[in-house]
């Protein structure tokens, strides 16, 4: 059996949940996790004994698997979640006659929370670490990711592995990194990082031209002849923002239980790299000022806490009960966007999609100095954001509550705005990307 579908759909319940292995073992893994905090050097040896294992086990795996060309391998964050461009893509095609002799396979952590997608026709779930997870990758001809593959995994030759990649970047990449205060990599292993993926893909997706420029740098694409794998064809993940209808955030509000007469506040901070521990991963530490926010705001608003997908811990907002909902588990971010009537976030690339729905931004970025500064840099000039930038959470109540929702207009930022990073974002970009990646069509 190389993949689970209806025929065993019940033998899905009793895949392992790899967590829980990976718990039993958090003592020694977090001890390993010290020990390469500090030394580059242990981490280096490390991660190259446990990919050169890796690889060899792959090798002879999938030594003698033959490429399937109408094979179709998906994955979103590395098998977490059912959403983003890989989403998109996926059902452009289950709604286009001509990918109706195409195997489609999900790569998921938990195939257990995957299992609705059997529903669709020609789908097929596969778990990502496992021997068949391999063989799925070895098999398939096109794989559509939106983050970086196993540095285990290369592609045959007469495969494709397209990069969706996740985000319209605010801040720096990989070979554009001038100063890295990230925990886990420094400057020259997060270029390593980079160097091998872009050794693989065939594609990979941008939303612009300004995406273009920074992603073939960021990359470093020029060095390896490969400026001509990017594509700008728009974001299919945003397609949904074009197409959405009352009935659909009616829906979402409805299942997500919130409250009627209330205007949503969508929260969604970024990740930082230097915010880390052994036993948990990267953590969020939360700055904003839930107190003050309550009592200034709850009256009139709710707040939707959307933590990054890195964000290991997890956050107790039982004091604010009624007023925060913990919206981090919500799969498809686009739900959160089309029922929020304004956005907060920082460094995120959240904004550059949200901008789409021509609805206020206010960016919260309490650390500014230290995360221009220190921790990443950016690629645009804040004074190009598309809202107000506040440091502190009495600035951030005093923006909120000055908001006149009745007279906001875009100002002469938002349309420059969307003409440089949203101008091929139009609700058809999957069907673009399709007809441009998949040769049998």
């Amino acid at each position: 059996m190389i993949w689970f579908g209806k025929e065993n759909i019940n033998e899905i319940d009793a895949c392992p949940d790899f967590s829980h292995l990976i718990k039993q073992d958090s003592k020694l893994k977090a001890f390993g996790l010290d020990v390469a905090k500090k030394s580059t050097a242990f981490r280096a040896l490390s991660r190259d004994a446990l990919n050169y294992r890796r690889r060899a086990a792959y090798n002879k795996r999938t030594k003698g698997v033959k490429t399937n060309p109408k094979v179709i391998l998906f994955s979103t964050f590395d098998g977490r979640y059912y959403s983003d461009s890989p989403k998109a893509i996926y059902e452009y095609m289950l709604s286009d006659s001509r990918f109706d002799d195409f195997t489609f396979v999900w790569a998921c952590r938990r195939p257990q929370d995957f299992k609705f997608l059997l529903d669709n026709k020609n789908t097929y779930l596969v778990q990502v670490g496992t021997r068949e997870y391999d063989l799925t990758c070895a098999t398939a001809k096109y794989w559509l990711f939106n983050s970086r593959i196993g540095d285990y995994i290369y592609p045959k030759d007469d495969q494709v592995y397209v990069q969706l990649w996740h985000g319209t970047p605010l801040k720096r990449l990989g070979y554009d990194i001038v100063k890295s205060d990230n925990v886990m990599n420094s400057r020259k292993e997060i270029q390593h990082k980079y160097k091998i993926d872009a050794k693989k893909f065939k594609y990979i997706l941008v939303p612009s031209d300004f995406a273009k420029h920074k992603f073939i740098s960021a990359w470093n694409l020029k060095e390896f002849g490969k400026e001509n794998a990017v594509i700008a064809e728009g974001y299919p993940r945003n397609d949904f923002l074009f197409h959405f209808t009352e009935e659909d955030s009616k829906r979402i509000k409805e299942e997500l239980s919130l409250p009627e007469g209330k205007k949503i506040i969508l929260y969604a901070p970024t990740w930082r790299d230097n915010q880390h521990t052994s036993d948990l991963g990267y953590t969020y530490e939360i700055e904003a000022d839930f107190d003050k926010l309550k009592e200034a705001l709850s009256d009139e608003y709710i707040i939707l806490f959307r933590a990054h997908y890195l964000v290991a811990n997890s956050f107790n907002f039982e004091k604010y009960k009624g007023f925060v909902w913990d919206v981090s588990g919500v799969e498809d971010i686009n739900w959160l966007y089309v029922i929020s009537d304004m956005l907060i976030t920082d460094y995120s690339s959240v904004f550059f999609d949200y901008a789409n729905l021509k609805r206020p931004i206010f960016f919260y970025m309490y650390d500014y100095n230290s995360y221009a500064n220190k921790i990443r840099g950016f690629y645009v000039n804040t004074d190009e954001l598309p809202g107000p930038i506040v440091l502190t959470t009495d600035k951030l109540v005093k923006a909120i509550k000055g908001f006149d929702f009745d007279n906001f207009c875009f100002d002469k930022k938002y349309p420059e705005f969307a003409n440089r990073f949203n101008y091929l974002d139009d609700g058809y970009a999957a069907k673009r990307v399709a007809e441009k990646v998949i040769e049998e069509i």
